[in-house]
């Protein structure tokens, strides 16, 4: 019996240490088995339940007022693809100059007190010099457009602004005539132009310009609007100023011609005529020829020329 007592207590006390023992180990072993069950269970709900991103928005396009769809815009959509909106509403013909000298010129015009003292003993009273600028085009497109908006891009003295002014005064036509250039001429160019003179760096061109239109006294139809051709033709573009007639003659490499007939294009009205100087010359394929061709392939209108004139009809398709 004492034998007895001595032995029953060390088996109970055995058998509640195993059992301890044993619920401690399954706890241990159940913890990081639920939290591995617990991730695996989230991730899958979470992926499950989460919805795809948002497609990016449409690429916004300007307005265009002569819209197209050809095979070659859809194979080449970055060519043409210039993002400035137009104004929705064009600036009435009558209103275009009065609207370029109040916001190019701060509302006075150019020709007020023309020509300023430091520079008048530099000029010459008439010194026009032009390539082209009297070709039978002009007078053909003046007749069949009757524009009452013109834009010309590359002026220089104006021999070209100045010859269509007196044309459409002849015709008793009243047209307003928009000179872009940035009137700096090209590095060298007074190698050339020996009497155009200059103060500080500072080439007297855009003055002789407007000294020649004084002499023809063509004032009342001539502005320049002095800045580069992109930059000119983008605030133009916002403003709403169209044209029914718009001479391209600036930059002759591909990419100059390139921009200035893509941005020209998107300020002519509807049925307006665009046209240009140098389609035949030594660069062919590198220079403007290049460039008319493709925008006309990707905008699927003809090529008319007229001698060294390349002319494009936005009524005119292929």
């Amino acid at each position: 019996m004492k034998e007895d007592k001595v032995i029953q207590p060390h088996h109970h006390h055995h058998q509640l240490l195993l059992r301890r023992l044993t619920v401690f180990s399954g706890n241990r072993l159940a913890r990081p088995i639920s939290f591995l069950l617990l991730l695996v269970l989230s991730y899958t709900l979470g992926y499950f339940s989460a919805s795809p991103p948002p497609p990016p928005p449409p690429l916004q396009t300007p307005i265009d007022h002569h819209p197209t769809t050809t095979v070659a815009a859809q194979t080449f959509p970055d060519h043409n693809r210039f993002s400035t909106r137009c104004a929705a509403m064009p600036v009435p013909s009558k209103l275009i100059r009065q609207t370029v000298i109040n916001r190019v010129f701060n509302g006075s015009s150019p020709y007020y007190s023309f020509p300023p003292p430091h520079v008048a003993h530099l000029l010459r009273p008439k010194r026009v010099k032009g390539w082209g600028s009297t070709g039978s085009v002009f007078e053909t497109l003046i007749r069949k457009v009757k524009p009452r908006t013109i834009i010309e891009l590359g002026t220089f003295l104006g021999a070209s602004a100045i010859h269509m002014a007196e044309l459409a005064n002849r015709l008793g036509l009243k047209t307003q005539i928009i000179c872009v250039d940035d009137f700096r001429g090209w590095p060298g160019f007074q190698t050339r132009f020996t009497d155009i003179g200059s103060i500080n760096g500072d080439v007297m061109l855009m003055y002789q310009f407007m000294q020649n239109v004084v002499y023809f006294n063509v004032t009342d139809s001539i502005l320049p609007v002095p800045y580069s051709t992109g930059s000119a033709l983008e605030a133009l573009c916002e403003l709403g100023v169209f044209a029914d007639l718009i001479e391209v003659d600036a930059g002759h490499d591909f990419h100059s011609a390139w921009s200035d007939i893509n941005r020209a294009y998107k300020l002519l009205r509807p049925g307006g005529v665009m046209f240009g100087h140098d389609y035949f010359t030594a660069a062919d394929e590198r220079g403007v020829r290049r460039a008319v061709k493709l925008f006309a392939q990707v905008k699927g209108l003809r090529i008319q020329t007229d001698g060294q004139h390349w002319v494009i009809d936005s009524a005119e398709s292929h």
